[in-house]
């Protein structure tokens, strides 16, 4: 049996990622911390982790790019030696104007695909020997609520998280009984990513959808690390499963 509980969280300066980060530090994993370009926040959130007992890694690294995501893995076992928990969180969208099909740049289409649906599979299928090593390990993907009904949301992103939803059911046939998979996906979320689609019309918005919702409010980053932690720490026999986190906003409507 190894010693220690340590985990890899991929997109994990911000946001979800985050809070993820923060999560499995409180319940006292060691963090492996990627990130592909914002340093300065994920140097922020490796110090927060460490004031709460764990150790952290931080790792830099494309995950679209395959020699990078080996290099990353093969960082996080000298340190770590196993994993027992992987969060597939990186992503990224694109811009476009909605309805408007030709406002979409096939390059930006490639490279969501890129991140959001190869970088998970390429993560995946490093991290598996160290998941090997590890004590009922599990992966938890970030999809979104766009990938499993229509939305304003640019094509490629949603698009994306169909085929994140479709990885983690299929990945879950491959990998049981010994490693289970499944994914969250969020509804509108607040903080900076939805800031950056909605613009100015952000807080408009946003205070409807938390009026439309049952529970009154929108998503945030720690509500979706609390259920990731849910599908880490119990929910043992549950795999291939999406859990939405929209405060009841797709139920009712």
């Amino acid at each position: 049996m190894p010693e220690g509980k340590s985990a890899l969280v991929t997109g994990a300066a911000t946001g979800i990622g985050r809070s993820a980060v923060l999560a499995l530090a409180r319940a006292g994993y060691d963090v492996a911390i990627n990130y592909a370009s914002s340093e300065a926040a994920a140097r922020d959130t490796a110090a927060e982790a460490e004031k709460l007992g764990v150790k952290t890694l931080l790792v830099k690294c494309d995950v679209s790019d395959e020699a990078g995501v080996r290099a990353m893995l093969a960082s996080v076992g000298e340190a770590f030696g196993h994993l027992d928990v992987l969060v597939n969180n990186a992503g990224t969208t694109a811009s476009w104007k909605p309805k408007d099909l030709e406002s979409l740049s096939l390059d930006d289409w490639d490279r969501v695909f890129a991140v959001n649906v190869r970088g998970l599979f390429q993560v995946t299928r490093a991290a598996l020997p160290l998941l090997k090593k590890g004590a009922k390990p599990c992966i938890v993907n970030t999809a979104s609520i766009v990938g499993l009904r229509p939305g304003p949301q640019p094509l490629p992103y949603a698009a994306s998280k169909a085929a994140v939803v479709n990885l983690t059911k299929t990945l879950a046939w491959n990998l049981g009984p010994d490693i289970r998979v499944n994914a969250v996906a969020p509804g509108w979320m607040e903080g900076d990513w939805m800031k950056r689609m909605l613009k100015d019309k952000y807080e408009d918005l946003m205070g409807k959808r938390a009026k439309a919702t049952p529970l009154k409010r929108v998503v945030t980053a720690d509500d979706v690390a609390e259920t990731m932690m849910t599908l880490v720490e119990s929910n043992r026999f549950v795999t291939g499963e999406v859990i939405v986190i929209d405060g009841g906003f797709t139920s009712s409507t």
